[in-house]
């Protein structure tokens, strides 16, 4: 019983990392996206090509944010009564 709860215990907390570490990723998203969309002007990329790859950052990052909020929610603020 004891080591099943241990198991339990170590995956809740391998969840808790990675809905952290998820955070970190969506800063990353957003970053890169925004880097690409406003402040690289000096690049041999044609400017079309940085706004569609910009953008994409930008919508993936806000998918992610979604996501890790979901996640976040899940992990840290409910209870496994099992």
């Amino acid at each position: 019983m004891t080591s099943n709860f241990n198991i339990m215990n170590e995956n809740k907390i391998m969840q808790q990392m990675m809905a952290i570490f998820s955070v970190f990723m969506v800063v990353f998203y957003l970053g890169v996206g925004i880097y690409m969309l406003f402040f690289l002007k000096f690049s041999t990329v044609q400017r079309p090509v940085l706004v569609i790859m910009g953008s994409t950052f930008i919508f993936y990052g806000f998918y992610r944010a979604f996501r890790s909020f979901v996640k976040i929610r899940e992990v840290f603020f409910t209870r496994n009564d099992k």
